[in-house]
């Protein structure tokens, strides 16, 4: 059995570190009621422009067709990961990697791959592998969509110049503070709809459809990205919360099984004191 001096150090030193985890569990709750109000706020904007846009996007000839929608043979593929710059929020992190790794391995294994990292995680993941053009992990200093939409901005310029055929962005969906959900999802070409298109049969358009949707496109691919930064920004502060919560309880159970260890090794020590002294006092009485 360990020593009392060992035993009270271990103590201590669990302690202190309930303390930190503890700490910030509570600043990560703070954080996330705002970046939740924020996302929640934000995705019925997001989810109907970018519904609007496709539906119009799929009544236009071929001819008229966006510069955003064209279909290219897909040789040159870029991913868009959007981790965090720090740890310690459990599997939060590691999951975006996985799956994007997963995307180059399989999904696009006879293509070329480059990754635009948002997140100093994913950056530092892909930079080994030597495929980060581009890192915007700074985004997270001042989260605006004017910052987010100067992201957005080079992805569509490397797609219209042809570098490369499509562009894809994995994200945290936030759902609550203890549920994320991983998500794939197209940024360009844009997906056409599925289905009817004749939903906006009682639309009136002025000045024109065509030069609406040429419009709206940008802004509706800056809000995409936008959603999913602030999407994985919320969940990011969910999935640290939760795991500090489980660190803090862990940190507390071994805390008491240390006490009790430590309470049954003093009791020992006493114990064999009082016996020395009683032996001691009956060989002198002999």
């Amino acid at each position: 059995m360990a020593n009392l001096k060992e035993i009270r150090n271990r103590i201590s030193s669990v302690s202190s570190t309930m303390q930190i985890t503890s700490a910030m569990k509570m600043v990560s709750a703070a954080k996330l009621k705002k970046a939740q109000d924020a996302i929640t706020a934000m995705r019925p904007y997001a989810d109907k422009l970018t519904e609007l846009l496709q539906s119009l996007s799929a009544t236009l000839d071929a001819d008229s067709g966006s510069k955003f929608s064209t279909q290219r043979e897909v040789n040159n593929v870029l991913i868009v990961p959007i981790t965090s710059n720090r740890g310690l929020c459990g599997a939060f992190n590691s999951n975006i990697i996985k799956q994007t790794q997963h995307l180059i391995d399989s999904v696009y294994a006879d293509k070329n791959v480059s990754v635009v990292a948002i997140g100093k995680k994913s950056s530092d993941a892909f930079t080994k592998q030597n495929r980060v053009v581009a890192n915007k992990s700074d985004v997270f200093e001042d989260l605006t969509f004017d910052n987010v939409a100067a992201i957005a901005e080079l992805l569509m310029d490397k797609f219209v110049s042809g570098e490369f055929d499509k562009i894809e962005i994995v994200y945290n969906k936030f759902k609550n503070a203890a549920t994320q959900i991983v998500m794939t999802e197209q940024f360009l070409p844009i997906v056409p709809v599925e289905g009817d298109t004749n939903s906006n049969a009682d639309y009136i358009f002025e000045p024109s459809k065509e030069q609406i949707v040429e419009e709206l496109i940008p802004k509706s691919l800056k809000t995409q990205l936008y959603k999913g930064v602030r999407d994985s920004f919320a969940s990011e502060h969910g999935a640290r919360m939760t795991a500090m919560h489980k660190a803090t309880d862990n940190a507390t159970e071994l805390r008491d099984q240390l006490k009790l260890t430590y309470n049954k090794a003093r009791q020992a020590a006493i114990t064999n004191e009082i016996l020395e002294i009683v032996g001691g006092a009956e060989a002198l009485n002999n």
